[in-house]
């Protein structure tokens, strides 16, 4: 973005009125501030160059020597010397990211933390497939009623000392300012005149409980379920969810992929060759396995509706048993005789290789004449 005009920053056009620059300014800052984008840098890069374009074009003493001169000008000193339309500045941002008396007025009454409330647990595979009860744990925050969440003694405050009330602090560097939470009030705008004795400051207290859940069947790793009304208590007592997040062990058997299962299934070479029925395990019993004759290493054989159940109903995934061919890792003197006399009985059919590779040979041969 640092080819582009001001104008194209801000992506309005060259003959745009003050009141749409400011608008546009707002709605560009507003999408690209560092605190709505906390791990994107090139959003705080564009917020920054939204910053300096909005200070020489809603400036009419710097837009005009930018329109005739270009960034050059600028940075020869034209049109420096007063703020111009820059009084508003931090008004924009209070308007945005809180500030003024009604926003002062709000953060009054907003909670110290959020209401909703997140835990995790982690549960076995067989848990997640059949679904069970399980018995969460958790601590949530209650508004302390002895200062009424405000962290202050008998809910007397003061207006923060470092911000000014507004909640908000603004650095100003060259053509760019910044606004962030002040750290001092933490965007509160006040500050406790003597910390309340039952909660020490902090507004709330913290207060251990429990509830049994019902974990549906089907319920896979990073899924969340929501208990409605066990999460954290604000300061109006109204009360916030709690959010279970849930992580599946791994099984020493079965392999899950969504809704479908996985299982390896080791077979010897003349298991495989001969095209046996195999027994294995499956989530609900037993399952028979019925090889092909000559079956190959890795291939897989599906067993329809096998699978787990779809968390949300929409029916069951399959089982996938996936065949490893076993060898033998050495061989007797009997064997390798009944091994030799197999092959014999095959024929040509027994080594493949010399029909496929003939034409190979004679071409090799023909390139040292």
């Amino acid at each position: 973005m640092e080819e582009l005009s001001y104008y194209e920053i801000l992506e309005v056009t060259q003959d745009a009125d003050k009141t749409t620059i400011k608008k546009a300014y707002r709605k560009m800052a507003k999408k690209y501030h560092p605190d709505r984008n906390t791990d994107d840098a090139d959003a705080e890069h564009k917020f920054k160059l939204c910053n300096e374009a909005y200070q020489v074009l809603g400036d009419d003493q710097q837009r005009s020597v930018y329109d005739r001169y270009g960034k050059e000008g600028l940075q020869q000193g034209g049109g420096r010397g007063q703020r111009g339309g820059f009084e508003d500045f931090g008004d924009i941002f209070e308007e945005m990211f809180g500030g003024g008396g009604r926003r002062q007025q709000s953060r009054a009454d907003m909670d110290r933390y959020a209401l909703d409330l997140g835990v995790e647990m982690k549960i076995s595979f067989r848990e997640a497939v059949f679904g069970c009860d399980k018995e969460v744990k958790f601590s949530y925050k209650s508004s302390c009623k002895s200062c009424k969440g405000t962290g202050a003694k008998d809910g007397k405050q003061k207006p923060c000392s470092q911000c000014g009330g507004k909640g908000q602090v603004y650095v100003r560097q060259g053509f760019m300012t910044f606004s962030q939470t002040c750290p001092a009030c933490h965007g509160e705008g006040t500050m406790p005149s003597e910390k309340c004795p039952d909660c020490h400051g902090q507004g709330f207290t913290e207060i251990e409980d429990s509830v049994t859940i019902k974990v549906p069947a089907g319920v896979d790793s990073e899924n969340r379920l929501r208990v409605s009304g066990k999460g954290n208590i604000g300061k109006r007592g109204n009360r916030g969810d709690l959010y279970v997040t849930f992580f599946v062990e791994e099984d020493d058997t079965f392999i899950r992929d969504g809704n479908q299962i996985y299982i390896e299934v080791p077979v010897f070479f003349t298991q495989a060759v001969l095209g046996e029925k195999l027994s294995i395990p499956s989530l609900t019993g037993e399952l028979d396995l019925k090889l092909d004759v000559g079956t190959k290493n890795k291939q897989q054989f599906r067993f329809r509706g096998e699978g787990v159940e779809d968390v949300h109903g929409h029916g069951k995934g399959d089982l996938i048993a996936q065949v490893n061919l076993v060898y033998p890792k050495s061989l007797n003197d009997e064997q390798k005789e009944v091994l030799q006399k197999l092959q014999d009985s095959f024929g040509i059919e027994s080594k493949p290789h010399e029909s496929v590779f003939e034409s190979a040979f004679d071409q090799v041969k023909g390139w040292f004449k």
